[in-house]
């Protein structure tokens, strides 16, 4: 790995802060690293508050929205919630269409096939609309390029309204309402919502329109920290509130079917990272395995003895999908290393056999193992698909247009993006991908980088700085777990490999006569050669609890050794 130290703040303002809050320089240069310069920023960071939220109404298109859906409920119209199939897609539309259905019954929910429709509004999603009388459809999570499919519903006499929170592009679809925060002409003061929180600044809007309190939605805000969790997006600003008072909900309150995935698991209290680790993956992998239905059926079940059958079938969908997901990643490597293409500036793989609903997962784990831009293809119909995923700092998207020439259609963004192909195309697309990445990427991105925060000595870490840190989550993009660089430490001596062939290394370090701390270092084992013998050595890592025996002790979860 590339160790890259932030920039350490100024001093004067590393004083002043620490003055102002009373708390030590460290944890100053930490605030001020995530732009947190006084004590009101610091109040708004440790304590969020829903009465934080920006008013709904500054969202462009907002207003109209309300007034068409209160329309529509004076007028006994039919309304259908449309969303993705994946998890952002879900617990939006769990989340409007439980908050419409409190007040109103005359609403139905759709997800697309992901198979039968792809992603995002369908023809066969309208054509049901109108079979079965429903006059106004509102899109969560896509819709935002929808122009032919928005009008093609429009002649139908349906209308749309549609919560995205996608780049748009030069046109905008002639919609009731476009609600999404990244429209150019919208000033809403906050643009990294999810398809999820633009659902939740609805729900916003409509209950306080009729009159009611903040706390009334405090509720949904279970499927909000989930979407959050899921679809990755910078947990800072009005995220931060939302993840925070989100999570709080997951662990207090939650609605019956998160608690029946939750109720599964040992834990007592869940983090964000539990969320994107074990919720998560459950609701998408209804979508990828057999349809995103079960998913929003899960989440909006108030029936325990329903939720805990249907949370029982996710559970075997996701069982069904690791398997396969570790069976495809294996092909893929071996592919990989049959074909000697470990030296390639690129990563292309494809079996017409691999079950698509996983080929976005694989394509992530081979992303992991070579830290190259990479393709994972399989059959649909009677073309190519992939996905495609990259590494930090190199747009694929961008490198996807360079071979657009061999494309029938792509979509995504500068990490993660989707694409089809004719099978005659696939070895002249392959070729000028190689060609692309290879002429247009700096090499060094082909080495991950680690951010360090700061480097400290292992006497600094105790249970009052833990505490502290604790309190920087919710965790995420924007927000990072702290990550310490220590120099010149030994292991005392017991240093070992642990695990399945020995591939995690557990140590108890020291470091110019402190007291021994213990440490993990996942996926480390190789360099054991390098700990041994008391030798001096160098360590990135970040802080975390160890519970064993009934014991909690802090110990270093260790990311790189040198």
């Amino acid at each position: 790995m590339r160790w890259t130290l932030k920039p350490i703040p100024e001093q004067n303002n590393v004083k002043r802060l620490s003055a102002e809050l009373k708390v030590d320089a460290l944890v100053s240069q930490l605030l001020l690293q995530r732009g947190i310069a006084n004590y009101n920023e610091a109040k708004d960071f440790f304590r969020p508050e829903l009465n934080d939220l920006h008013d709904p109404f500054l969202m462009k298109g907002m207003l109209e929205a309300v007034n068409r859906i209160e329309d529509a409920i004076a007028k006994q119209e039919n309304i259908l919630v449309y969303g993705d199939y994946d998890v952002d897609g879900t617990t939006s539309v769990a989340l409007l269409a439980s908050f419409l259905l409190t007040s109103y019954d005359k609403v139905a929910t759709y997800i697309p096939d992901r198979y039968a429709e792809g992603y995002g509004v369908s023809l066969q999603g309208i054509d049901f609309a109108d079979d079965n009388g429903f006059t106004l459809i509102i899109a969560l999570d896509c819709g935002i390029k929808a122009i032919e499919k928005v009008a093609y519903a429009k002649e139908k006499g349906i209308d749309f309204i549609i919560c995205d929170h996608h780049r748009p592009g030069k046109e905008l679809p002639e919609a009731v309402a476009v609600l999404d925060p990244k429209r150019e002409d919208c000033t809403y003061p906050y643009k990294e919502l999810c398809g999820c929180g633009v659902g939740f600044k609805l729900i916003q809007a409509l209950n306080s329109n009729s009159g009611g309190s903040i706390e009334e939605i405090l509720p949904f805000l279970d499927l909000v920290a989930t979407a959050i969790a899921a679809d990755i997006v910078p947990i800072t600003g009005e995220n931060r509130v939302l993840a925070f008072c989100g999570l709080q909900v997951i662990n207090t309150a939650p609605r019956t079917g998160i608690r029946a995935i939750v109720q599964q698991l040992k834990k007592k209290v869940l983090t964000i990272t539990d969320v994107v680790f074990i919720v998560a993956p459950r609701i998408n992998a209804a979508g990828r395995m057999v349809h995103g239905q079960h998913a929003v059926n899960l989440l909006m079940e108030s029936d325990v003895e329903k939720a805990m059958q249907f949370a029982s079938e996710i559970e075997k969908y996701n069982a069904d999908r690791r398997d396969l997901d570790k069976e495809i990643t294996a092909a893929a490597l071996t592919q990989i290393q049959e074909n000697k293409e470990e030296e390639k500036f690129t990563s292309v793989v494809f079996d017409e056999d691999w079950h698509k609903g996983v080929i976005g997962i694989v394509a992530s784990r081979l992303t992991e193992t070579y830290y190259r831009p990479t393709l994972v293809f399989t059959k649909s119909g009677d073309k190519l698909a992939a996905s495609a995923r990259s590494v930090k700092g190199f747009d694929v998207y961008e490198a996807l247009q360079g071979c657009s020439d061999y494309l029938e259609q792509f979509g995504g963004h500068k990490y993660a993006a989707g694409l089809t192909l004719l099978e005659s195309q696939y070895q002249n697309f392959k070729d000028q991908f190689e060609k692309v990445v290879s002429q247009t990427i700096d090499p060094k991105l082909l080495t991950p980088e680690i951010h360090i925060d700061a480097q400290i000595e292992l006497h600094q870490i105790t249970p009052k700085l833990f505490r502290i840190i604790k309190q920087f989550a919710p965790f995420g993009p924007g927000n990072m777990t702290p990550v310490f660089m220590a120099q010149g430490v030994q292991d005392t001596g017991y240093g070992k490999g642990v695990g399945e062939d020995e591939k995690h290394l557990k140590l108890t370090l020291v470091q110019n006569g402190s007291k021994p701390i213990g440490a993990i270092g996942f996926n480390l084992g190789e360099k054991l050669s390098l700990i041994k013998s008391k030798q001096q050595f160098d360590i990135v890592f970040s802080i975390e609890e160890n519970e064993w025996n009934g014991q909690v002790n802090l110990q270093l979860k260790i990311k790189d050794i040198r």
